[in-house]
């Protein structure tokens, strides 16, 4: 179980979270629209926003491709224009931020298990936040440098969490509301400001309702609206430039996971896999949601592009998106094809799969043991049926249905 203060931080996270709360597993079987006043909390005033490179409409369509490029995994182009772009503003933030963001997403494919870009991500992120600070320093109202502030804290923050170092986690976490608060004064400037608070509204209430015991700390933190929130991730996903693909991957998931809405967020996940081909996240998570869906046909075909993208070696295509892929081509050989034999491959490589990167608690890998015990059993092999089992009693919830299945078959075949 995920540490409660984790769940804290989350507060102080926002603008640059970049996973939800619960992990996918299997639970086996929108117009574009203008920024209104009402989805934003703060109204600009006298802003000079001269050399703000978030509001300037030749750096977007320079960087078009390239935001295109790193959600599509193709890392290395994005990165060029990228550290162009750093070569003609080195005093500016924004640079690094984007390479920090490149190096987050080489990360998020392993559900942020991997290590080896950490390095690399806190350099970028901490250099984002010096020239950064720089900027504020200089000029309290250049909201823009906050906004870069909130998210490389926001994101230190998150991998730090991710990596227990509590102490600073919570120092990030810390600045990174401090400066999202300050940037709420640019909110009706441009919906990229407005996605930090999104989350903010949203996640305040959420954890106080999910989480009650943390209520007495949240006293201490700016009141959430949950349906705000959700309002205003909607218009930064239908209307953002930059955040506006992080909008979209925030809601899928809150839709999917919190407001247990699968249907929902089904056309965000179908958005994005399709928009962005080669990502490997976006590409496991749209299988998933097609399969809780019912739409086989769907899920099946991305599984099979995932399992041969993962043999051609490509970016972001590893372990854990072929631990999706191979479950749900089991279950369908299984189910729909009554093709028992390849049922039974798939499920041996989904477990394959699943012990390469430790998770064998739950979900895929108990999924595929007592299948595969269940066949076993079906086709009259005690011996096979029991191995599985044995796995299925030592792995499972001891209140799940699949402990007290395995533990009956076990105790009458002793």
């Amino acid at each position: 179980m995920t540490h409660p203060r984790y769940f804290l931080l989350l507060l102080l996270l926002l603008p640059s979270l970049a996973l939800a709360q619960r992990p996918d597993t299997a639970r086996v079987p929108a117009p574009i629209r203008n920024i209104q006043v009402e989805n934003v909390d703060v109204l600009p005033g006298a802003v000079d926003t001269k050399g703000w490179l978030l509001l300037d409409r030749d750096i977007q369509l320079e960087l078009e491709g390239a935001i295109q490029n790193m959600y599509n995994f193709k890392y290395d182009k994005a990165e060029k224009q990228f550290r162009s772009l750093r070569r003609r503003y080195p005093n500016h933030p924004m640079p690094y931020f984007l390479m920090g963001l490149s190096t987050w997403w080489k990360i998020v494919p392993t559900n942020v298990q991997s290590t080896q870009y950490d390095k690399l991500f806190f350099a970028y992120m901490d250099s984002a936040i010096t020239v950064g600070e720089k900027m504020y320093e200089a000029d309290n109202k250049n909201y823009e440098a906050c906004f870069f502030l909130s998210a490389a804290y926001g994101f230190n923050a998150r991998l730090h969490a991710e990596r227990k170092d509590w102490r600073k986690a919570t120092f990030s976490s810390k600045h990174a509301l401090d400066y999202l608060q300050i940037s709420k004064e640019a909110n009706g400037l441009s919906p990229e400001f407005l996605f930090g608070q999104a989350l903010f509204n949203y996640y305040a209430v959420w954890i106080s309702e999910e989480y009650k015991l943390l209520r007495p700390v949240l006293l201490f933190f700016p009141k959430g609206d949950r349906a705000l929130g959700l309002k205003q991730l909607r218009s930064v996903a239908d209307n953002g430039f930059y955040t506006g693909t992080e909008a979209k991957f925030f809601l899928m998931k809150i839709l999917y996971n919190e407001e247990n809405s699968p249907k929902e967020a089904l056309p965000l996940s179908r958005y994005l896999a399709t928009n962005y081909p080669d990502n490997g996240y976006f590409q496991r998570f749209y299988a998933l949601n097609c399969f809780h869906q019912g739409e086989f046909t769907e899920s099946e075909r991305v599984s099979r592009e995932i399992l041969d993208k993962i043999n051609r070696g490509l970016p972001g295509y590893e372990f854990i998106s072929g631990r999706y892929a191979t479950y749900f081509l089991g279950w369908l050989m299984q189910n729909k094809y009554n093709d028992l034999a390849k049922a039974k491959d798939y499920y041996q490589r989904c477990i394959v799969f699943a012990e390469g990167t430790g998770e064998t608690s739950g979900g895929f890998y108990i999924y595929s043991h007592i299948n595969l015990a269940r066949m076993a059993d079906k086709a009259k092999d005690v011996v096979a049926a029991k191995k599985y089992y044995a796995v299925v009693e030592d792995k499972a919830g001891h209140k799940s249905d699949q402990y007290r299945e395995a533990k009956a078959y076990l105790k009458k075949h002793k």
